[in-house]
């Protein structure tokens, strides 16, 4: 499952202060009006709850993509560049100055990530083109919550669903693509932690490992019947078995090794930085169960050749990989360890219930109940039936095939503002007219949903505007 980011916020800053046009003495202002409708709207997105914040991601997305062009105008204009064959002339009076906050960088327990003041345009594209990006992964994640709901989806659905996530998959790859193509951004040695370019690549990698994955669990029929099985609305059971159509084992087991390469990648280049611990654990769940996922095609496909007893010690191998010791006695896990493992997917059911916080564990859990399930099965047909030898495990993980792309992502193709847009802006400004925000830059979302603004020590309840001046306000764009 992809990440759930948490969006950036940013403070309110009137762009004219640092450029100024010629040309089109409009275009700062106008860009500032559209940044502050896109402050305000990643204040109020922090401040919805949970549940609320998915179906809020589409106006985030719409913010991102009024304010862009705009940004990206400046930025080309800044450079002597041309605009939709319109020459541009943008001065810049001092380098620009914003604040983001920022959502991946490693901090201690129980503090706010830090608010940085950021000089350079570079550093506000990097900000606003990764926060488009994190939208796109959400929207995936949006996607592929429907696929646990209660209501048993028709194998239509679920393929769509799972197709409109990939793209939204790889729309962030492409995104962070391009952000590393700016030589301004890569250039960058002031930058923190959240858009440097080791973050971004592996943002990058990240979303490519992801998006194979999905094509893969696109045509997977052995996750989906578990996934049912468990499922209490589904009464199928009753008078059916579950279809298990024959899959392309050895293909999706190559596609499955290239994602645990860019999911490795991801963690290598994390790791060095000063990256939140819950990121750096997902690339390396990520990693693990893409690997884990290739084992499993590749014990199919000799289940499918019928060297049952070789399957087995692929799904042996794969349980390893996954780092699971727990031990199974006709089909149930025994010990302790069998107790942890069964409440911590409980726990992750509830999460996917509530839909807070859920797939931290990059589908680890899903995973492991698909080998167990696997195992179960064939260890029974093979004590019964086919009565064959397990071999060990390690020279079959020595002799796995390399990895195959199954995507051929693009780089995201930015749009400037076009010559009809920009001759309105020829004529001169109107300082009335700008859009300021709704949102104050202290504007209540030190905690975000759920956490009320503290009063001054010493204040009545609910007269803290009063007190603004107290060294106990604090400012939070």
């Amino acid at each position: 499952m992809p990440f759930p980011f948490a969006l950036p916020t940013t403070s309110s800053v009137l762009l004219s202060d640092f450029f100024e046009s010629a040309t089109h003495p409009s275009l700062p202002l106008t860009a500032t009006t559209k940044r502050s409708l896109l402050k305000d709207t990643l204040k109020k997105h922090k401040r919805l709850a949970p549940r609320e914040q998915a179906s809020h991601l589409s106006t985030v997305q719409n913010a991102l993509t009024e304010f862009i062009p705009y940004l990206l105008t400046l930025n080309a204009a800044v450079a002597f560049s041309d605009v939709d064959t319109e020459r541009v002339d943008v001065g810049i009076r001092r380098p620009l100055e914003v604040e983001w906050r920022t959502t991946l960088s490693a901090t201690l327990p129980g503090r706010d990530p830090p608010r940085l003041k950021l000089v350079g345009l570079h550093h506000e594209l990097a900000f606003t083109l990764s926060t488009l990006a994190y939208v796109h992964s959400l929207l995936a994640r949006s996607q592929l919550r429907i696929l646990h709901d209660a209501v048993v989806l028709p194998a239509e659905q679920r393929s769509g669903a799972v197709t409109a996530a990939m793209k939204h998959l790889l729309e962030a790859h492409g995104i962070h693509k391009y952000v590393l193509s700016l030589p301004t951004v890569a250039a960058a040695r002031d930058a923190p932690a959240d858009i440097q370019p080791s973050t971004v690549s592996a943002l990058a990698s990240l979303a490519l490992a992801e998006a194979s994955l999905i094509f893969v669990s696109k045509d997977d029929p052995y996750a989906a019947a578990v996934a049912d099985n468990r499922n209490e609305t589904n009464k199928d059971w009753m008078f059916k078995a579950p279809s298990i159509p024959k899959v392309r084992a050895h293909l999706f087991a190559r596609i499955c090794l290239a994602a645990a390469e860019h999911a490795g990648q991801a963690q290598g280049l994390l790791s060095s930085g000063k990256i939140d611990d819950d990121l750096v654990k997902y690339a390396t769940d990520l990693r693990r169960t893409a690997k884990c996922k290739a084992i499993r095609f590749l014990a199919i496909d000799a289940d499918l050749g019928g060297k049952t007893g070789e399957a087995l010690a692929w799904l042996k191998g794969a349980r390893k990989q996954l780092g699971l010791t727990v031990e199974l006695e006709d089909g149930k896990r025994k010990g302790f360890k069998g107790f942890k493992q069964s409440w911590q997917e409980r726990r992750e059911d509830r999460k996917i219930e509530k839909g807070v916080e859920w797939g931290m564990d990059a589908g680890r859990y899903e995973e492991a109940r698909v080998l167990e399930s696997l195992e179960a099965k064939w260890d029974r047909e093979n004590s019964t039936i086919n009565v064959q030898v397990v071999p060990p495990y390690e020279p079959l993980l020595a002799s796995m095939p390399t990895g195959r792309e199954c995507h051929s992502p693009q780089l995201w193709q930015p749009r400037l503002l076009d010559t009809g847009t920009l001759s309105q802006m020829r004529g001169p400004p109107d300082s009335q007219e700008v859009f300021r925000g709704e949102e104050e830059d202290s504007g209540g979302e030190e905690g975000g949903y759920g956490t009320p603004r503290p009063d001054a020590v010493g204040a009545f309840p609910g007269t803290e505007q009063h007190y603004a001046g107290s060294g106990t306000s604090s400012s939070y764009y």
